[in-house]
């Protein structure tokens, strides 16, 4: 049986995935728990700095790993999910691969929600949400736009400048959960950081 998507999701960059500290960091987000997935993504590694992303990252039980856009690195590295971009192998595709797996759509806007949900997806990344560093010249999405894609249905994870300040505010337009880079990965204590989301996505 499949187990339930993760309400907390730490998502690596390049940057991310080239530290030094790596291991450590993700040691200290284990203690976090199930909740919490750790998604293998970076579009300019090669697909072996993925792969090898992918296994560290899936070092430390029971964190969930899913991987971004990589469908090969998911399946040799026994992710619980896989993150599709709109340029990515159609859902229908991946489902082939493996029936079992997460499969989510990164989303901006209603009209991609619609269409994501009619492709079959499992669940949506929508985003942003707030001013990002990751992506500075993007919009970020009302929470209204939030709402309106949650009432679709399918469980919503909520991306783009993400605080544990906000987790309330998401939760409440309907947010099944949220992702965070900088919030997890750049915190003094990544660890407390994790577990304090969880705790505010568990209050709400």
């Amino acid at each position: 049986m499949r187990p339930p998507l993760p309400r907390l999701h730490a998502v690596t960059d390049e940057h991310i995935a080239r530290r030094p500290d790596l291991d450590l960091i993700v040691k200290q987000l284990a203690t976090a728990g199930p909740d919490l997935a750790l998604h293998a993504r970076g579009r300019s590694l090669s697909g072996l700095e993925h792969y090898e992303l992918a296994i560290r990252l899936s070092a430390h039980p029971p964190l969930r790993l899913f991987v971004n856009d990589r469908l090969d690195v998911a399946l040799a590295a026994g992710a619980l999910g896989v993150q599709l971009r709109d340029d990515s192998l159609p859902v229908a595709e991946a489902r082939r691969l493996r029936s079992d797996w997460w499969i989510g759509r990164s989303v901006h806007s209603l009209l991609e929600a619609q269409a994501a949900l009619a492709s079959g997806a499992g669940y949506l990344v929508v985003g942003p949400m707030y001013p990002t560093s990751t992506h500075p010249d993007a919009t970020p999405l009302a929470i209204d736009a939030l709402r309106a894609i949650a009432l679709l249905g399918l469980p919503v994870i909520a991306i783009g400048g993400v605080t544990v300040d906000h987790v309330a505010e998401l939760r409440r337009a309907g947010a099944h959960g949220v992702a965070a880079i900088r919030a997890l990965w750049d915190a003094p204590s990544p660890g407390d950081a994790a577990g304090a989301m969880l705790a505010a996505l568990h209050a709400t």
